[in-house]
């Protein structure tokens, strides 16, 4: 069963179209991921979701309701810009978040239950202005999914964390999915989607142009990519028939090439020493930076 649906969704800002005939469904259960470049549409969509902005055509259902009122208690947002009342004690914050979405009793166990989980226990009786940013952002978090929503979310939910508190994160977001909430987040961090999500969404200068499983995307762009290391390095590549584009990741290159790989590999092992020689479906790296790259008449001259 899907909990979202968007069904032709369209939103324009004066002469820019945000958003252009837009439809997805989003699975009961399942973590699925926007992704896309700046400007390309991705908040927009999330504040329609949350019915802060209203589409101008389309219809957006929420949970079997079509163009649902604002701040459903059913479904938790962590917005971009991240805001809390600087002055509050942290658990009392919490509180009174649970209490606006209609936690329920057992709301205070619940709060002590994410502190710990989050090693934030001893700030619990703290002001918000004397915690870190990191720890900022894990009550932020916690503010949005306290009350326990089916739907959850989260506009960069990992964007400037370190490596631990990203890691908390992860397993907290793991958590409601398993608990049984659907979770929707939007992020630029390609391998966190790649390991995190159920289904991948990619929106591009308000067009839809990815949906689906990490499967059916790569599957879909072919074994077009080769992974190369040499002695030589990238200079070893210069004038191979065949390669169209080359990543230089230094130790290693990685490459779109179309013809006979064995071919290729001779002519590699003509001209110095390969230690390794791999073809492998594009990442969603890759994929995004294929689509999203800027064609030669787009981009800025100096």
């Amino acid at each position: 069963m899907d909990v979202i649906q968007l069904r032709n969704v369209s939103k324009s800002f004066g002469d820019l179209r945000a958003v252009d005939d837009l439809s997805l469904s989003v699975p009961r259960g399942s973590i699925y991921g926007f992704i896309g470049p700046n400007g390309s549409g991705k908040t927009t969509t999330l504040r329609m979701l949350m019915s802060i902005l209203r589409p101008d055509t389309g219809e957006v259902e929420i949970l079997g309701e079509r163009n649902p009122p604002a701040a459903k208690d059913s479904v938790g947002y962590l917005p971009e810009e991240r805001g809390l009342y600087k002055k509050m004690k942290v658990r009392r914050l919490l509180r009174y978040y649970g209490k606006l979405k209609n936690a329920g009793p057992q709301l205070d166990a619940r709060i002590d239950e994410w502190l710990n989980r989050m090693a934030l226990t001893d700030w619990a009786d703290k002001m918000v202005e004397t915690l870190s940013k990191g720890m900022a952002q894990k009550v932020q978090f916690l503010s949005t999914i306290i009350a326990e929503p089916e739907i959850v979310i989260l506009d960069e939910p990992f964007s400037g964390l370190d490596p631990v508190n990203l890691e908390v994160l992860r397993e907290a977001v793991l958590t409601l999915r398993k608990n049984g909430s659907t979770i929707i987040f939007s992020t630029h961090d390609m391998a966190v989607a790649e390991r995190m999500c159920d289904r991948i969404f990619m929106i591009y200068k308000g067009h839809k142009v990815l949906d689906g499983t990490q499967e059916e995307i790569q599957t879909e762009y072919g074994q077009d990519t080769l992974r190369i290391r040499t002695t030589a390095g990238a200079a070893a590549l210069d004038g191979l028939t065949g390669v169209e584009d080359v990543r230089d990741h230094g130790q290693l290159q990685e490459l779109r090439f179309t013809g006979d790989t064995q071919k290729l590999l001779r002519d590699l092992l003509a001209r110095t020493e390969v230690h390794h020689f791999e073809q492998t479906r594009p990442s969603l790296h890759d994929i995004f930076v294929r689509i999203a790259k800027p064609e030669p008449d787009e981009e800025e001259t100096p």
